[in-house]
């Protein structure tokens, strides 16, 4: 049996057209019946009935399909497995990361990762906090990095790291010599860019309004736009340190202190469901960090 009739089969079933079929798969239309008629022969059934253009599915052909798509999953599975092989591969890791997270040390913590395990294929997949315990539970991910606590309990959690918000402002001008900036003033002449974190920031903004009654907001969800709204100039944000600290350094954004409100700390997380080998392998990794 050849795997370009189960692929033309499939599709026709699909597109319920041999023209559409003959188009998507790049072949001819008088090719795709050849396909049709070498594999209902090969099976001694008959897949689809004909009626002018349009076709479908025989009790038989719906029967099959399920046995068709698995058998191209088998073979697209095969050849995978044999590109890692040849890749040096002998193991995969799946790893769902926080945005936040993979916006921080991540890059760095992979690549030593990769060279000291090279026989371990890294997969990576970004996604929002909230989104990450289902991927763990569904087996969609090995390992999760997040920011939130996992709220199923068939998941184990281990704290990451624990990051305290700072308040951070564009870098303009100041240096060690110029006078503490007001709080107050600063949010009296800036937008506060808010929730671009999904833990802290409803209470922060309440308290903060309770203090500065008079303060604009603008909500943007994503840290790393966060920071790049603030140097250009356009506003302000409270965001946890990590995310901040080669900004800081390079003097691209300021830290300001505000010692008028608690400021809250928030952490992150690895979520997983089984210590397997290659799960501990990354975990005890991931211990020798400071992050």
């Amino acid at each position: 049996m050849d795997l370009k009739w189960l692929q033309t089969f499939v599709t026709a079933a699909k597109n319920e057209n041999f023209r559409q079929t003959a188009e998507t798969l790049f072949i001819s239309q008088p090719s795709v019946t050849v396909h049709m008629k070498l594999l209902e022969k090969e099976l001694g059934i008959k897949l689809f009935e004909r009626k002018g253009r349009q076709i479908s599915l025989t009790e038989e052909g719906r029967q099959y399909l399920p046995y068709a798509l698995k058998l191209l999953e088998d073979y697209e599975d095969s050849m995978a497995d044999l590109h890692r092989f040849r890749q040096g591969y002998s193991n995969t890791l799946s790893l769902a990361i926080s945005p936040l997270i993979a916006d921080t040390v991540m890059p760095y913590v992979l690549k030593r990762f990769t060279t000291v395990n090279p026989e371990i294929e890294i997969t990576v997949t970004i996604s929002e906090s909230d989104e990450i315990a289902n991927m763990i539970n569904d087996n969609q991910a090995d390992i999760g990095l997040s920011l939130l606590n996992a709220p199923q309990s068939s998941l184990i959690c281990r704290s990451l790291y624990q990051d305290p918000v700072i308040l951070v402002a564009p870098h303009d001008g100041w240096d060690e010599s110029a006078p503490p900036i007001d709080c107050a003033e600063l949010f009296e002449n800036n937008l506060l860019f808010t929730h671009s974190h999904p833990v802290y920031w409803d209470d922060l903004l309440s308290n903060l309004r309770m203090k500065y009654p008079f303060i604009r907001t603008m909500k943007v969800t994503q840290s790393y736009i966060t920071k790049r709204f603030i140097s250009e100039g356009l506003g302000v944000s409270f965001l946890p340190s990590s995310i901040v600290r080669r900004e800081l350094m390079e003097g691209r954004l300021i830290k300001v202190e505000c010692n008028s409100i608690q400021l809250p700390t928030t952490g992150a997380y690895v979520l997983f469901k089984h210590e397997n080998a290659k799960e501990k392998k990354f975990l005890e990794f991931l211990s020798h960090f400071r992050f």
